[in-house]
């Protein structure tokens, strides 16, 4: 039937709720409790669902039943009774009169169909008038009778649709009460069933609305659950108690749980073995457990305890108690039981050890902090006093407070190194004095017999009483009772001897002592030993640094130069720097860094000193310098990688070497510089404004095959150029740009201040209280060389001028009033002109500079140098040089974008008597044939 079909189509629309269900369950975890008290909420509201929606169809069906009953009656038995029914029934036609009447009465019934039909069932209206005339579907016999007939059954298809009907059939009488025909009225389930479907979303909401509350309901419970159990699951709460019990029992500590009663809530095993107690402990007072009265009266006071010593039979507890559960009611206490009954017999000597191995690591730890020898041995005395000794004296040999290879020659000479103690109550050897201990004394037999030597009792010490008999006996009045004197020796080496006195207040030393006497002199000589090689090594490098570095400022005329050097805490580094003059005037200023410490970096930065020293000889353009520094580095960083190179070798290659090489001009005021690697320069102007040199950086010495950029600066006179190393400005606490802001700031308003009190200035405000680096600074202040020292005419290319320029020569040396160089300068000047126009080429021009000394110089356009030989007695010429070599002090020659230049020096103090003093001036004329001259 059609009301079946309806039933079908109600829980379709479940699978929403369930969908809700399924979202709300995901949130959960199935595994919790809540989670399944969730799921079991879930379940009871889907059946509850299920069960309201299935009665309700039922109920819906049966009231849509009761009423399809009750209308299809009142519709049949109406339209039957209606006036002129039984006459149309009777009638010839009746469907003609009957069929829009019944059509009109269903319409307005609100029923699906009402047929008229005779009494043999055949029908005279229908909805369908095909279906007219056909057989009536359904009973009609009790209505031939009278009676009304209320049935299902199914028939033709009707406007509602196809499917069974509640139908009614009454008979039709005339007036003489006959039956005249039969009037069926009927309505399909399908139309009844939409009583039911109003209500099934309020249904639905419901069980929606309690998903929703078991939802909030469990989540609650859920977060109160585990705040209750501290965010824990129930099966981490069951993880938890098998490791507490597995813990609880298996611990050597006896563990007791009371209540604030005095009843044992719980007594782990090993509290039940210390204290004997029986197996149903468990919920009994603790007065009724027969244990000791101490015990007893501890476990029933609420008062805490520690470490309180308790004797429960022939055992010694120590017994700890603290209150549980402070915000319970009502209160308990946890005590735990620790059997000390063993310990005790060797409590005092364990006590004695670990004060002893306390020490012994606050000797590791405090001895040989420093590389200082004197300052170990003030450690070792330090550490020793007073948990060893009372006063304690370290004397050291002499050889070994100088760095020396200590040798048995000098065994009785020490000098006092060390003092821990109070020195004030006791006489002793003051600190620095050199001490001759007599062969029988316990300090010069220790170090004759390399072992440690016990006095008990100094009064019976006869040797140590003769070394000092009034200082001995007021030192004996002064309390001083007992002595331990131990070797310090380190590689079979002996360094001196550690003397450990106590005085009568403490108990004598004992043998048991020696061994950790001399395990404390041990440690503290190897320290010491250490201390004394290092400083050797350190007195070494720093000599050899020392001899590389400048020692005195060069006489030169361009810059007013000061500098500083400090060495790093680690030893010696390869920092350098150079102050070197140059022809015409020039000076060279060189800093450079070489990567790493000790004799390694100090001898690789003389080897580069010394390679710069050359190449600035040869008056190489800048960038010339830093190229052919570069390839030596190369090379030496070959040879330290060859197999002939010792395994292990200290600073192995020296790839990382930086270096910053500027040539400052007088004359012009420019200076030339260019950086392998190095920090840049900082420039001070006159009027105290700081800037950096802007030098391109180029890459580190030793890279081999990268070019080096230059940079040409005009620094007019009173500038001040500033070169650094790192360590200056860079350490472990701060960055480069850190240390060049602070450079910076102690370079601002140095415009007026002297080189030296720059770089005083520069290293008060910079220098780091401890330096893992060295610095080197280097400030120069620049000059101007005076005009009026400056002479330079331009040669045309003619050998018919150079009388004239030996007569302009003449002029200028006389202005200057160096009449008594005129001679040989002139021969100087004709020589180095003619060459200049003979072989050179345009333009060629003379420049003499008055200063320090008198400079020529002659520069033409060719790339030509000339070279000096002695001539044979048949040559015509090869003299010119060879007089130029004479006359002059110095004399070579440098490049330049344009050309050369010849130059030369003479020294204006008995400077030409000299010269004439090495050759005569016959000799010289007679050896000068050249007639343009």
């Amino acid at each position: 039937m059609e009301v079946f079909s309806g039933r079908s189509r109600g829980p379709e629309r479940h699978p929403p709720v369930g969908g809700s269900r399924a979202r709300r369950a995901s949130l959960l975890d199935l595994r919790s409790a809540a989670g399944q008290v969730f799921l079991l909420q879930v379940v009871i509201v889907v059946l509850l669902v299920v069960a309201a929606v299935g009665a309700m169809v039922l109920q819906a069906a049966s009231d849509a039943l009761q009423q399809g009953r009750r209308e299809s009656i009142i519709a049949a038995q109406s339209f039957a009774s209606a006036p002129g029914v039984a006459e149309a029934l009777q009638s010839p036609d009746p469907t003609a009169v009957l069929q829009p009447r019944a059509e009109e009465a269903r319409k307005r019934a609100g029923v699906d169909f009402v047929i008229a039909m005779n009494t043999d069932g055949i029908r005279y209206t229908y909805p369908y008038p095909r279906e007219i005339g056909k057989k009536f579907v359904g009973t009609i016999e009790p209505a031939l009778k009278g009676r009304t007939v209320v049935e299902q059954a199914g028939g033709p298809p009707l406007p509602a649709g196809k499917g069974t009907d509640v139908q009614a059939v009454v008979p039709v009488t005339d007036a003489h009460g006959k039956v005249v025909g039969l009037v069926s009225a009927g309505i399909t389930v399908r139309n009844v069933a939409v009583l039911w479907l109003p209500e099934l979303p309020i249904i639905l909401g419901s069980g929606a609305a309690a998903l929703a509350l078991a939802v909030t309901g469990t989540t609650l419970v859920s977060r109160r659950l585990r705040r209750q159990t501290y965010g824990m699951a129930p099966a981490e709460l069951a993880e938890l108690y098998k490791h507490h019990d597995a813990v609880l029992h298996a611990v050597r500590e006896g563990v007791l749980i009371t209540d604030a009663d005095g009843r044992l809530l719980l007594a782990n095993d090993e509290a039940t073995r210390l204290l004997g107690l029986p197996a149903d402990v468990r919920g009994r007072p603790v007065r009724e457990l027969g244990l000791p009265e101490p015990i007893t009266r501890l476990l029933s006071s609420p008062e805490a305890a520690t470490d309180e010593v308790r004797l429960a039979g022939d055992r010694l507890l120590v017994v700890n108690k603290r209150p549980t559960y402070p915000q319970a009611d009502p209160e308990g206490s946890v005590v735990t039981l620790r059997d000390t009954t063993e310990l005790a017999a060797v409590s005092g000597r364990a006590e004695v050890a670990r004060v002893r191995l306390k020490l012994l690591y606050k000797a590791g730890v405090g001895i040989g902090t420093t590389l200082d020898v004197e300052r170990t041995a003030q450690e070792l005395a330090d550490v020793a006093v007073p948990q060893f000794a009372d006063l304690v004296t370290v004397d050291l040999l002499e050889a070994v407070l100088r760095g020396w290879e200590p040798t048995a020659e000098g065994w009785r000479h020490l000098r006092r190194a060390a003092i821990g103690g109070d020195r004030r109550m006791i006489p002793v050897y003051p600190l620095g004095q050199m001490i001759s201990f007599s062969r029988l004394t316990p300090q010069m037999r220790a170090l004759q017999e390399q072992r440690v030597m016990l006095e008990a009792d100094l009064r019976q010490a006869q040797g140590w009483r003769e070394q000092d008999p009034e200082r001995a006996r007021r030192a004996l009045e002064s309390g001083l009772r007992s002595l331990v004197a131990v070797p310090l020796q380190a590689r079979n080496v002996p360094l001196g001897v550690a003397n450990f006195y106590r005085t009568a207040d403490s108990p004598a030393f004992e043998p048991d002592d020696l061994t950790f006497a001399e395990e404390l002199a041990a440690r503290a000589a190897v320290a010491i030993d250490n201390a004394r090689r290092f400083t050797r090594e350190h007195a070494m490098a720093v000599t050899l640094q020392r001899s590389l570095l400048p020692r005195r400022q060069p006489e030169q005329d361009a810059l007013e130069v000061a500098w500083r050097y400090l060495p790093g805490e680690a030893g010696v580094g390869g920092d350098w720097f150079d102050v070197i003059p140059l022809p015409g005037a020039r000076v060279a200023l060189v800093m450079g860094d070489v990567v790493g410490h000790g004799l390694h970096a100090a001898a690789t930065m003389g080897r580069l000193r010394t390679a710069v020293h050359n190449f600035s000889t040869l008056d190489l353009p800048v960038d010339e310098v830093l190229g052919n520094l570069d390839d030596l580095v190369v090379r030496m960083d070959n040879e330290e990688h060859t197999g002939d190179a010792g395994e292990g070798h200290e600073g192995e290659g020296v790839t990382g070497a930086t270096c910053l090489y500027a040539v400052y001009d007088p004359v012009t005021e420019a200076c030339t510089m260019a950086r392998a690697g190095h920090p840049e320069p900082v420039v001070v102007r006159p009027d105290g404004t700081v800037t950096c040199a802007d030098v391109p950086a180029s890459a580190p010495l030793g890279l081999g095959g990268y070019p080096f950029e230059t940079v040409e600066l005009s620094l007019p006179e009173g500038s001040q150029l500033v070169l650094y190393t790192d360590g200056l400005v860079e350490d472990r606490t701060q960055d480069i740009d850190v240390g060049m802001e602070r450079l910076r700031r102690a370079l601002g308003g140095s415009g007026g201040r002297t080189p030296e009190e720059t770089c005083q200035a520069v290293i008060d405000s910079l220098k780091p209280s401890h330096s893992s680096d060295d610095i080197a600074l280097l400030t120069a202040r620049t000059r101007r060389f005076p005009r009026s020292g400056v002479a330079m005419w331009d040669v045309p290319p003619d050998p018919a001028v150079v009388p004239s320029v030996r007569a302009r020569c003449r002029e200028t040396l006389l202005e200057w009033g160096l009449e008594e160089t005129a001679f040989a300068t002139e021969l100087i000047v004709s020589e180095l002109v003619t060459n200049a126009v003979r072989y050179g080429s345009p333009p060629v021009s003379v420049r003499l500079l008055h200063g320090r000394c008198l400079m020529c110089e002659v520069s033409d356009g060719s790339g030509t140098s000339p070279r000096m030989r002695r001539a044979a007695t048949t040559d015509e010429g090869g003299r010119g040089l060879f007089l130029v070599a004479q006359f002059a002090q110095r004399w070579g020659t440098r490049y330049t974008t344009h050309g050369k230049v010849i130059w030369t020096e003479q020294l204006l103090e008995d400077g030409a008597s000299a010269a004439l003093g090495l050759a005569p001036v016959d000799f010289l004329l007679d050896q000068f044939d050249d007639p343009g001259l």
